[in-house]
């Protein structure tokens, strides 16, 4: 981490709504240049709304509070806008696109974040370097995106992506759900080598197990769309010995003096 970071997400009290039911009841999370926060929860907290809010999906409506990205509001920014402004996003469940290969695939995107700056010549350079690193298959690239990978497979695209794409903020929604121990060890290795002075990431999950690998200075806990209790990587162990009963609003208010 950076001696002085500066907040790469500034998350202010948010509220989010969805088909006029609101599912994040404000939010505040500040996530500095070189942080790793991880953000736990039950299945159905919000956690992954708040993923969507980021990137601007238009099913989740803001009806309250701002999201700032480099002291700037993402408000008025398209989903593509955010990717190009550095924003990345892993979903929880990536959809498979029956024919278009993974080369195919990778071509576009960065394309459309870079710009100008994309090289076609050097691209299968960089691609095939990436591979190297999370030790995927040449053979990986003639395949159809997502179409009859296994879990394991569809988050190592996910990571190959992030690889190439070298995001600023990187928001990992579950990226450890259904990853066996070896899938898990080179996941985690993908984001670790991301994490540096410049850039940040939000790791979502509902287990402290990715923790072991990915180090995050702040673990935030969200219960019925609010960060009930945010600490260090010792809360995680907190949630993996007790669960999430303790941490109830009600419990807390009961427990309070």
């Amino acid at each position: 981490m950076t001696a002085n970071p500066r907040p790469l997400l500034d998350v202010q009290d948010l509220h989010v709504a969805i088909e006029g039911k609101e599912i994040l009841k404000g939010i505040n999370l500040t996530l500095c240049e070189g942080q790793c926060h991880a953000l736990m929860g039950r299945n159905g907290s919000g956690k992954s709304t708040l993923s969507h809010a980021i990137m601007g999906h238009p099913s989740y409506v803001i009806t309250g509070g701002r999201i700032l990205y480099r002291g700037e509001d993402l408000s008025a920014l398209s989903t593509e806008q955010r990717a190009r402004a550095g924003i990345f996003l892993c979903f929880q469940y990536p959809m498979a696109i029956p024919g278009v290969t993974v080369a195919s695939f990778l071509r576009h995107a960065l394309k459309a974040v870079e710009g100008e700056r994309f090289d076609p010549k050097t691209f299968r350079k960089r691609v095939k370097q990436a591979m190297e690193r999370l030790g995927i298959d040449s053979d990986f690239v003639r395949r159809h995106v997502n179409d009859g990978f296994s879990g394991g497979e569809k988050k190592r695209l996910e990571m190959l992506q992030m690889e190439l794409l070298a995001p600023r903020l990187s928001i990992l929604d579950e990226t450890d759900s259904g990853l066996d121990i070896d899938a898990l060890r080179i996941v985690s290795e993908g984001i670790n080598r991301h994490l540096g002075p410049g850039n940040a990431a939000l790791v979502i999950t509902h287990y402290q197990r990715i923790l072991s690998y990915v180090k995050p200075d702040v673990v935030h806990v969200m219960i019925d769309g609010r960060i009930v209790r945010s600490g260090g990587p010792e809360l995680a162990l907190e949630l993996e010995e007790q669960g999430y009963d303790w941490l109830e609003p009600t419990s807390v208010e009961e427990t309070s003096p």
